[in-house]
């Protein structure tokens, strides 16, 4: 039998295997899909959108100074006035207790007083919003602090934002990108899980005794999770851009490259885990370990640089944090081919995927050797 037929006929042979199997079917792609369906629909458009909080105003007695902070307060449009109208203290700290508004600001009761009281929700006292509007009055007091004593600002800031990409960007890329990029690691580490049951039947030890090469078998079995990994890339970007709306600007030639020295590393990592694992339900608990570290680690959800700085080292380690800055590189910021950030990446991905095999390669060696006693 030629090369040739040979591969066609063992490729078949693991494509049945992998849609019996449906726990890696589940993992490889059902389950992306119901947490970026999730993740979307809670955050989809939130970082497009401007900073808009909702307040109440006290100004029980009206004076020059309440009415100048008012006037000041009602030109900003990131915070909403509920009614339109200053309300009594009593019932603007109703609303803050029951949660209808995110603060209120108590304004000076007198032309002399010097103070105003921003109050907010306990449970909400260290949140992003209490923080804004805090350093939102803060920024208001300043002024008025100038203008009290007749000095004109000397310094002012001005903001700019950059990006790898000439697009505008938005989470929901940043989510979709992560996303493909856990389901095609999730298919590789899971994927191998047929192979524990193959060694424990005895199945790859009586297909070496056979006229089959175990190289075109190991070849077919890696082009069929290559192609499992592209159904996975295709259906993650039709939802993610025909159903919420995400942005991709493709460098096809840097996302080929990571695309598969990614596939082919989360490949070897289950071919790992394969080689010590004696039952399937050993492998799905070592992957699914792994797996869960990994989701939350390597920036899939929210950026590395966002999480705490003793957790940083770790996400920098793990394959998956290259792998989704990688797709990201080459799926949204259009990055080339000669991006140095895109092959450091590549790199440590490519040590991953050659220590995981060489030391999956070993250990089947040492149990074949053992076994042969």
């Amino acid at each position: 039998m030629s090369n040739f037929k040979q591969f066609k006929k063992m490729f078949a042979a693991q494509l049945k295997l992998t849609l019996r199997e449906k726990q890696a079917w589940f993992w490889g792609i059902f389950f992306p899909v119901i947490l970026m369906v999730i993740f979307m629909v809670i955050f989809s458009g939130s970082s497009d959108d401007e900073f808009q909080s909702e307040i109440a105003i006290v100004a029980e007695n009206s004076n020059p100074t309440s009415e100048m902070l008012l006037t000041q307060i009602t030109q900003l449009s990131i915070l909403d006035v509920k009614t339109g109208e200053p309300v009594s203290r009593e019932t603007a700290e109703q609303w803050v207790k029951d949660q209808e508004v995110d603060a209120a600001i108590v304004l000076p009761e007198s032309a002399d007083d010097t103070s105003f009281v921003l109050v907010v929700n306990k449970e909400d006292e260290r949140g992003v919003t209490t923080q804004a509007l805090s350093a939102i009055l803060d920024k208001m007091v300043q002024q008025a602090n100038l203008s009290a004593v007749g000095a004109a600002p000397t310094f002012d800031i001005q903001f700019e934002s950059l990006t790898s990409g000439s697009n505008e960007l938005n989470y929901t890329d940043f989510l979709l990108t992560g996303m493909i990029a856990l389901s095609i690691a999730q298919g590789g580490m899971f994927g191998m899980v047929d192979m524990v049951e193959m060694r424990r039947k005895g199945l790859i030890k009586r297909l070496r005794m056979t006229p089959a090469k175990m190289g075109i078998f190991g070849l077919s079995d890696m082009v069929m999770r290559l192609l499992f990994s592209v159904i996975q890339i295709l259906l993650l970007s039709l939802i993610g851009v025909f159903i919420f709306g995400a942005n991709l600007f493709i460098n096809f030639p840097s996302l080929i490259i990571i695309f598969l020295i990614g596939a082919l590393s989360f490949n070897a990592l289950g071919y790992l885990f394969s080689s010590f694992s004696s039952t399937q339900n050993a492998y799905m608990g070592v992957a699914n370990i792994v797996s869960f570290v990994m989701m939350f680690l390597s920036g899939v959800f929210f950026p590395v640089e966002t999480m705490p700085e003793w957790i940083q080292p770790i996400s920098n380690l793990l394959p998956l944090t290259y792998f989704a800055e990688g797709l990201r590189d080459s799926m949204v910021y259009e990055t080339g081919l000669f991006s140095s950030t895109l092959w450091f990446g590549i790199g440590v991905l490519v040590i991953w995927g050659a220590l995981s095999f060489i030391l999956g390669a070993l250990l089947y060696k040492r149990k074949s050797i053992v076994a042969a006693r």
